[in-house]
C-alpha cells in the first residue's frame, strides 16, 4: 500500500456523513450539563433528581455500546446509521416537547441509544475504508469531532440559556440532526458484508448489569454520603463487578465458537491493549478536569455559565485546529514522538492546576487550559490509530466497541474519584475551622494533583507505544485463528 493511497470519493462521502452525524450527537452530550440548574428551577426538582439526566445518559451508553460490536457485523452500515439517527432525532424531539421530568428522562435515554452507536460505527467504517498509511489524517478529523463538539456544547447552551428556554437547546440540535439523517439516507452506502450471527441472549443482560452497575456506582460515589459504605454505591458496585466477571467468562467461552458479543481477542494485540490503557487514563484525567474546572470557575471565581463556556472554548477549538496536523504527523513519524510529549504536557498542566487559587489571573487559567488541550490533541489521534490499526477486519467493530465502552467507564470513574476527593478534603478542612473558600480550594488542589498522578502513569505507557503494523502483518497474526471466526467477513 503506497503512502499516498487515496480514499475513493464514494468512501469519502460515507466518512463525511458519519463525521457530521457523530459531531451532532457528541455536541448533544455536553450541551445539557450547563442547563441543570435551570432545569431544577423550571421542573421543580432537586439536584439529586436532576443529575439523573446525565447519569441515565451515561448508563445507557455503557449498556448499549457493548452490543454495537454485534450490530455492526450483523446489520448493514446503512441500517445501523439510520437506526442510530432516527433514535437520536426522536429522543431530541421528545426532549424539546417534554411536559415534565419523567418524559425528559425517557427522551435522554432514547438519545443515548442513538449516540452510543455512532462513534463505534464511525471508527469501524474508517478502519475498513481507509488504507493504513492514511489513517492518521482521517483519525485527525475524528479527533476534531471528539474534541470540538464537547467544547462547543457548554458555550452554545450558555448562549441559548441567556435569552431562551432550555427547550431551545434541543430545538437547536434537532434540525442539524435531521439534516444529517436526510443527507445520510441519500448518500450513505453499505460498507463490508453483514454476517449471519447469533445474538447470545445471556451476554446482553450480563453486559448491561455489569457495565451499567459499575458506571452507576461510580457516578453515585461522589454524591452518596459514606462513599463505599453506602449501599447505594456498594450494592451496584458488587453486582456490577460480579456480572462483569460472568460476562467476561461468557465471552471467552463464546469466542471459542466465533460468536462472542464482544470479542476479547482484540486484547491479544499488545498495541491495542496499550492504547486502551492510555485512553482510559487520559479520559479519567480529562473528564475529571472537565468537571473540576467549571466548578472552580463558577463556585470560587463567580463566573457565569456563559463566561465559563467562553473561557473553555479556545481549548476545544485549538484541539480541532491541531488534530488534522497531528494526524498527518502520525502518518510520517508514528505515535511515540507525539504521544510522549502530549502525556508530559497533560501531566504538568494538571499539577499546575493543583496550585491555582482564587486570585489566579484569568489569562493564566486560559493558558493552562490551552496547554492541556494541546497535550490532549497530541495524544488522541495517535492513540486511537495505534490501538485500532493492528486489528484484523473481523475485530474492527469489537475493538471500536471495547474502546468506546471503556472510555465511558473511565470517564465515570475519573469524575467520581476526583469529585469525591475534592468534596472530602473540603469538608475535612471546613471541620478543622478553615474558611469555606479556602477549604474548597484545598479540595480542588487535592483533586487536580490526583489527576496529575493518574496522568503520570500515561507517560510511562507512552514509552512503549509504537506504530501499528501494516494491515498485512495484522492479518498474519490472526491467520492461525481465522477458522474460528465466522466466514464471510470480507471488507
Amino acid at each position: 500500500m503506497s503512502a499516498a493511497a487515496p480514499v475513493a470519493p464514494r468512501d469519502r462521502a460515507v466518512i463525511l456523513t458519519l463525521l457530521i452525524a457523530t459531531f451532532v450527537v457528541i455536541l448533544n452530550e455536553t450541551i445539557m450539563n450547563v442547563a441543570l440548574p435551570r432545569l431544577m428551577t423550571d421542573l421543580r426538582i432537586g439536584a439529586s433528581t436532576a443529575q439523573w439526566l446525565s447519569t441515565a445518559f451515561m448508563l445507557t451508553m455503557a449498556v448499549v455500546i457493548p452490543v454495537t460490536g454485534y450490530l455492526l457485523q450483523r446489520l448493514s452500515t446503512r441500517t445501523v446509521f439510520l437506526t442510530a439517527m432516527i433514535l437520536f432525532c426522536l429522543g431530541t424531539l421528545l426532549a424539546a416537547l417534554a411536559p415534565g421530568f419523567g418524559v425528559l428522562l425517557i427522551a435522554r435515554i432514547v438519545q443515548a441509544c442513538g449516540t452510543a452507536i455512532m462513534l463505534p460505527l464511525l471508527m469501524t467504517t474508517v478502519l475498513t475504508l481507509v488504507p493504513e498509511q492514511g489513517r492518521g489524517a482521517v483519525m485527525g478529523q475524528i479527533s476534531i469531532v471528539i474534541s470540538v463538539a464537547p467544547a462547543l456544547g457548554p458555550t452554545i447552551s450558555g448562549l441559548i440559556l441567556q435569552a431562551l428556554s432550555w427547550r431551545f437547546m434541543f430545538l437547536f440540535v434537532l434540525p442539524i440532526a435531521l439534516a444529517a439523517l436526510a443527507y445520510g439516507a441519500r448518500m450513505l452506502g453499505n460498507v463490508g458484508t453483514p454476517r449471519r450471527l447469533t445474538l447470545d441472549l445471556l451476554s446482553v443482560p450480563l453486559s448491561a448489569v455489569g457495565f451499567g452497575g459499575l458506571v452507576y456506582a461510580l457516578s453515585r460515589f461522589g454524591e452518596a454520603p459514606g462513599g463505599l459504605a453506602n449501599p447505594a454505591v456498594s450494592v451496584p458496585l458488587l453486582v456490577g463487578a460480579a456480572s462483569l466477571t460472568a460476562f467476561l467468562w461468557r465471552q471467552v467461552m463464546l469466542g471459542r465458537r466465533g460468536e462472542p458479543l464482544l470479542d476479547l481477542r482484540a486484547f491479544r494485540f499488545p498495541m491495542f491493549t496499550l492504547g486502551v490503557g492510555l485512553m482510559v487514563i487520559a479520559m479519567m484525567a480529562l473528564f475529571g478536569g472537565a468537571i473540576l474546572l467549571p466548578l472552580y470557575l463558577q463556585n470560587l471565581r463567580g463566573l457565569s455559565t456563559l463566561q465559563t463556556g467562553l473561557l473553555l472554548l479556545p481549548g476545544g477549538l485549538l484541539m480541532g485546529l491541531v488534530a488534522p496536523t497531528v494526524g498527518r504527523w502520525y502518518d510520517q513519524v508514528g505515535p511515540r514522538p507525539l504521544v510522549l510529549p502530549g502525556t508530559v504536557v497533560m501531566t504538568l498542566v494538571l499539577f499546575a492546576f493543583g496550585q491555582i487559587g482564587t486570585s489566579t489571573p484569568v489569562w493564566v487559567l486560559l493558558a493552562l487550559h490551552l496547554a492541556l488541550s494541546g497535550g490532549l490533541a497530541l495524544l488522541f489521534t495517535p492513540v486511537f490509530t495505534s490501538a485500532l490499526g493492528p486489528l484484523p477486519p473481523a475485530l474492527y467493530s469489537h475493538g471500536s466497541a471495547l474502546l468506546s465502552t471503556l472510555q465511558q467507564v473511565a470517564g465515570a470513574a475519573g469524575t467520581a474519584l476526583l469529585v469525591t476527593l475534592m468534596a472530602g478534603r473540603a469538608s475535612t478542612r471546613a471541620a478543622q475551622g478553615v474558611p469555606a473558600v479556602d477549604a474548597q480550594v484545598d479540595g480542588l488542589h487535592l483533586a487536580f494533583t490526583a489527576s496529575g498522578v493518574i496522568a503520570a502513569v500515561a507517560v510511562g505507557l507512552a514509552l512503549f507505544l509504537r506504530r501499528a503494523p501494516q494491515s498485512g502483518e495484522a492479518h498474519g497474526e490472526m491467520a492461525a485463528e481465522q477458522p474460528a471466526l465466522s466466514p464471510g467477513m470480507h471488507s
